[in-house]
């Protein structure tokens, strides 16, 4: 990884804010053991949270580079962004 210093601090908090909520942790676990990418309003309703509550929680994710979003017409997708977790937090996803 090529980032300097602070912006690798930035990065990491962002990462364990982003890990520090219930609900969004359930979501990277939904996504880790589908094995692919997953329509976004299949994850909220297998996590059980309403659309806009949902709709936070993938931005945190995305913005922390833990997810990727595509967009296929109207409906979103997402997968786990791997590369982070092999980066800052190895192991992790298997703790899931």
């Amino acid at each position: 990884m090529n980032i300097e210093q602070p912006e690798l601090t930035e990065k990491r908090i962002k990462i364990f804010k982003a890990l520090a909520d219930e609900t969004r942790l359930a979501i990277l676990k939904t996504l880790y053991h589908s094995g692919n990418e997953l329509n976004c309003t299949a994850v909220g309703f297998t996590c059980d949270t309403s659309k806009s509550n949902a709709s936070y929680h993938f931005k945190t994710l995305r913005e922390a580079g833990l997810i990727k979003v595509r967009k296929d017409g109207q409906a979103r997708y997402m997968s786990i962004y791997t590369e982070t977790f092999d980066q800052i937090l190895p192991g992790f996803l298997d703790t899931l």
